[in-house]
């Protein structure tokens, strides 16, 4: 299919710019998250939203793979769509083989806070009798226990919300299911997304999937739980949030792809906040083609999220994320940037990188080009401005600071340095980002379309669009990772530029093998929130939590 220019080069990066600055102020006035029990005491009425038939899923449907026919955990979003849609797999059997996974080793993998095992299954059979709504029709995902999903407890894995049972969907959440797709169960995740995924009181409790015999192995950020799930064959796709990159590094992490969409692409409204300014829902999937199946139905204006209205049409992502003449072309035309010691020493991740460059380089339409750091680079990105993001989280739960500091567990130092930040500090901190934001949009995209990161930063700070991919693997079998940044809505050629390097490669093919069938876990029944205790237990120390929520 014939695309035009990718959105990005339509942009006016000034306006963007404006629009970030108008945010950053909304911020400092209040009344732009809700919490349960403050905001939320007296619910709204849910979000109107129904399944929109306009959107484009005419490039969704991939024939899969012989060796995935025999088991349907190994299927992409594409390819179970595909199968579905061919009426040789029904939703029900879907549901019941990850059910019969998480049955088999969630006791290992601890990736869930709770199993909806009824619900999907009904949902699954309710999916067989009516029409088919697209790609996600009869699809089981894993949902970040921040989301919150109608009658079921949403928790944000933390003392402070442990009752909390939410009277509508998310609106990310009402559109993956207006879309067709099951929500599967909850997933852990760090307590109110600060870490990687413990108990409040910093017990470790989700493991890699592609290391679970060795539980100090680091799965990514908070959105570990959902990247373990999908990782780990107990979902076809799920969701995290990024502040601070719990979407790339669980993805790089555990050999998925994720994606975390521009700055106001996906709804905030009915998820947990952390940070107004930085919050980014997105997918974490298992191929380019499925994140942007995923980010299709998430994406959108929502009423209840002044940072989603008034932005560009989302474009056709999946069509972006359909390989050209099978990964030997890309879609557009693209410079890919590299930062200056990128490709550093003699480490398998340098040589990972080196190689990863060499497969872009053979792509035709792509260039490789060196890019260098943007003045006061590491001044501008470090946390002497970095920190100022502690006091817009602390402020809305000021009254639970006052009330019971017990109530924020291991993570509770980090939310008295925001409550206790100066506002002179903040607003320094402000201006600071928006100096970054121009440089970057000035100085770095002026040589390239799109940047070879290391790490999640500046991108998550900015609001800009960034996907996480695999790229190898080190003698140890642990995955190795990769980050894209792009412009602002840039995430078509994003996906473009990931979608021919993966036909090129298989990297994002493998999947960790199973570990030990383990005693089953209280998997159909929210886990408890307290300490578990015994000779097994991994506890965060205070410098790994001081360096995890910094």
């Amino acid at each position: 299919m014939n695309l035009p220019q990718p959105l990005d080069r339509s942009i006016d990066r000034r306006a963007f710019l404006s629009r970030t600055a108008a945010i950053a102020a909304a911020s400092a006035v209040g009344a732009t998250v809700a919490l349960p029990g403050l905001a939320q005491a007296t619910p709204k009425a849910a979000p109107a939203v129904r399944f929109n038939p306009a959107l484009n899923d005419g490039d969704a449907y991939v024939a899969p793979r012989p060796e995935a026919v025999a088991d349907p955990t190994e299927l992409t979003i594409a390819e179970a769509a595909w199968l579905i849609r061919a009426g040789k797999l029904t939703p029900e059997k879907l549901v019941e083989a990850y059910l019969a996974r998480i049955s088999a080793y969630e006791g290992t993998y601890q990736a869930f806070n709770l199993v909806l095992a009824e619900a999907a299954v009904a949902a699954a059979r309710a999916a067989a009798k009516r029409p088919r709504r697209g790609a996600l029709h009869g699809i089981p995902l894993a949902i970040k226990d921040n989301y919150w999903t109608a009658g079921v407890r949403t928790t944000a894995n933390s003392y402070l919300f442990q009752d909390f049972v939410p009277p509508y969907d998310a609106t990310a959440v009402a559109k993956l299911v207006a879309s067709g797709a099951i929500v599967l169960g909850k997933t852990q995740m760090g307590p109110l997304a600060t870490t990687r995924a413990t108990t409040p009181a910093g017990v470790v409790t989700t493991v890699n999937a592609w290391t679970p015999e060795n539980r100090s192995t680091d799965p990514g950020g908070s959105s570990t739980g959902t990247a373990t799930a999908v990782a780990g064959r107990l979902a076809t796709s799920g969701t995290g949030t990024q502040t601070g990159g719990s979407i790339t590094a669980p993805s790089n992490a555990q050999n998925l792809t994720g994606l975390k969409p521009t700055m106001g692409r996906v709804s905030l409204a009915g998820i947990i906040p952390l940070s107004y300014t930085r919050d980014h829902p997105g997918p974490l999937a298992r191929d380019a083609k499925d994140a942007a199946i995923m980010l299709t139905a998430m994406a959108g204006e929502d009423p209840a999220d002044p940072r989603t209205q008034g932005l560009p049409k989302v474009p056709d992502l999946i069509s972006a994320a359909t390989p050209v003449s099978g990964g030997r072309k890309l879609r557009w035309k693209t410079r890919i940037g590299v930062l200056p010691g990128f490709t550093d020493g003699t480490s398998a991740t340098a040589l990972a990188r080196r190689a990863y460059l060499d497969t872009l380089a053979g792509i035709s339409g792509a260039t490789v080009v060196d890019v260098p750091l943007p003045d006061d680079w590491a001044l501008l990105t470090g946390n002497a401005f970095n920190n100022v993001r502690l006091p817009e989280r602390s402020e809305p739960f000021m009254p639970y600071l006052r009330t019971d500091l017990r109530g924020f567990g291991v993570s509770v130092t980090s939310w008295l340095q925001g409550a206790l930040l100066g506002a002179n500090e903040f607003v320094t901190g402000q201006r600071a980002k928006l100096l970054l934001m121009e440089r970057v949009l000035d100085q770095l995209f002026d040589k390239c379309d799109v940047v070879v990161q290391t790490g999640p930063v500046p991108f998550d700070i900015l609001g800009l669009p960034e996907i996480g991919f695999p790229i190898g693997f080190t003698t140890a079998g642990v995955p190795i990772g990769t980050i894209l940044g792009g412009l602002p809505y840039g995430e078509d050629r994003l996906l473009s530029v990931v979608a021919a390097y993966q036909a090129r490669t298989d990297w994002h093919w493998r999947r960790p093998p199973n570990p030990a069938a383990a005693a089953a876990a209280p998997a159909a029944a929210a886990r408890s929130l307290a300490p578990t205790g015994g000779s097994a237990e991994l506890r965060l120390s205070a410098e790994e939590v001081a360096e995890l929520t910094q």
